[in-house]
């Protein structure tokens, strides 16, 4: 099962990748310098328009659409799944993930930027919200001993989409170059039939497990033992009816508003702090480097950023495994405590000129960014039961989406404010990071908050005993699954998803190298 979920999560996850597209797609007419749209043309000329190049603001919507599309979708079908299964799920997430990839090579041909975002934005995006959530359904009922560690590995995934997406999209680009084309189309047209075997293979690896299955020798713990785990299910319809439902959203809201708003300026944000420090000259500033020292030193921040990466894939894996021994709560509790520290820390490290101490500081941050996200399926799990955990984590991810919207506007207007208002550049972060530590003071509160739910939530015993998931969809039962041991199969499908990853960490460690190098 675990495989399974990674094949569908690192796929998809190269939406995180996506801006490793945006230069080279703003001279796609051009081919070496982007020719310019008239100055009076707005955003209805560029989605039409053949004749100039499209400005990289005008591409970065479909990463908008990306996160948008994905909670809503997950809201939207995340009942369907659980009614249908995750297998047909997990089909119709590749269909429309790589099918989108496929329209927007059209439009790339064409150069038509509506059908981009159709494409990848908003076909591409139903894709992402589908095949976030089958994984981690699928995972939480296989493995009801070890929720987060379950959720943690299907999770990892989507965080290392384009660790492992990002330097292979180079290397494709690279490779398609040519006099009359940037080579963009055809990577997508390489990737739609990769993503596509890959995201097949994890659909159709899919099993759920028979009613009322348990991992051998486990016994589940009593109620009295761990009250915050619930000992029945909440049907998806009344589970956002109650007040834990939206205290856990407000607590994936805000803990993800602040790491995503750090995570979209993290290059930037590196080389505007340390400037000339980053290539051994810390006596200049940002403002007063040349344009090849600012091309130095924003390859070093790519590697900052290939860290940053490495921190939130890591950390999905680690924190929700060790959910399991300290608890949903009491996780979210360190996530808040140590990240207000942190990020309140983050000026006065940025002005002693500790380049290590800073990069240390958002790694963790970072890896509990990650964190966040593979923890909170566990936590639904216990506080509603995983009947419906897939549906109810479907409707959770609307707090992503708008957490994708205020994280990184706090960070860039305030940025954008601060550069008006003639600050210098290595101090315009500062009240930034007041501020999303303000975030987490409220996350950690909202964290506080959460109780046990109401007995009067949970379904009747025989209503819960009855299976969601339709008859006859041959998906149902072990197939000799979970019995323990490491057979042929198991070790196969472990390399097809090890041997990308491991060319991930090794393209990531080798940008990270410039970092200290």
């Amino acid at each position: 099962m675990p495989p399974a979920a990674l094949a569908i999560h690192l796929c998809i996850g190269m939406a995180y990748g996506f801006s490793v597209f945006w230069l080279p797609l703003s001279q796609s007419i051009g081919i070496t310098a982007p020719v310019a749209c008239p100055a009076d043309a707005g955003l209805m000329n560029a989605l039409f328009t053949t004749s100039c190049d499209w400005k990289v603001a005008d591409l970065g919507w479909m990463y908008t659409l990306f996160f948008v599309l994905l909670g809503s979708s997950a809201a939207i079908w995340g009942g369907w799944l659980e009614r249908e299964g995750p297998r047909k799920a997990g089909f119709v997430a590749a269909c429309c993930w790589c099918g989108g990839l496929l329209i927007s090579a059209v439009g790339i041909y064409t150069h038509q930027l509506w059908l981009m975002w159709l494409g990848s934005g908003v076909i591409g995006g139903i894709g992402l919200g589908l095949g976030y959530i089958s994984p981690v359904s699928t995972l939480v009922k296989w493995f009801p001993d070890r929720r987060g560690m379950a959720t943690g590995m299907a999770i990892m995934g989507f965080g290392g989409g384009a660790m492992i997406g990002s330097p292979l999209a180079n290397m494709l680009m690279n490779g398609f170059k040519t006099e009359t084309s940037v080579g963009v189309w055809e990577t997508f047209v390489v990737l739609a039939l990769i993503y596509f075997v890959f995201m097949m293979a994890g659909a159709f690896g899919y099993r759920i497990p028979p009613q009322g299955w348990v991992p051998a020798g486990w016994t589940p713990p009593a109620a009295s033992a761990k009250p915050m785990i619930a000992q029945g299910n909440v049907h998806v319809k009344d589970a956002h009816k109650t007040k834990q439902f939206w205290l856990i959203w407000a607590v994936l809201c805000l803990n993800v508003s602040a790491g995503i708003g750090v995570l979209g300026m993290a290059s930037p944000m590196l080389q505007e702090i340390f400037g000339g420090a980053l290539f051994g000259q810390p006596e200049l500033g940002f403002s007063d480097l040349n344009p090849d020292q600012k091309k130095m030193i924003a390859g070093v921040a790519a590697g900052f950023t290939g860290l940053l990466s490495l921190f939130n894939i890591v950390g999905r894996f680690f924190w929700a495994s060790l959910s399991d021994k300290m608890g949903r709560k009491m996780t979210y509790f360190t996530f808040f405590a140590l990240g207000i520290v942190l990020y309140a820390s983050a000026p006065s490290l940025a002005h002693m000129g500790s380049k290590i101490g800073f990069v240390v500081a958002f790694g963790i941050i970072l890896s509990m960014y990650g964190g966040g996200f593979a923890t909170v399926p566990a936590y639904l799990a216990d506080m509603f039961g995983t009947k419906f955990v897939g549906a109810i984590h479907g409707r959770l991810l609307t707090a992503w989406s708008t957490a994708g919207i205020l994280g990184p506007v706090v960070v860039n207007y305030i940025r954008e404010a601060q550069i008006a208002a003639g600050v210098p550049r290595a101090q315009v972060y500062d009240y930034t990071m007041y501020i999303l530590a303000g975030f987490l003071v409220l996350g950690f509160i909202a964290n506080a908050l959460i109780t046990p739910v109401d007995r009067k939530w949970f379904m009747k015993d025989e209503d819960a005993a009855a299976p969601v998931v339709s008859a006859g969809n041959g998906q149902i039962g072990s197939a000799g699954v979970g019995s323990g041991g490491l057979d042929v199969k198991v070790l196969l499908a472990w390399l097809a998803v090890g041997v990308p990853i491991a060319f991930g960490v090794y393209q990531t460690l080798q940008s990270v190298v410039k970092l200290f190098g």
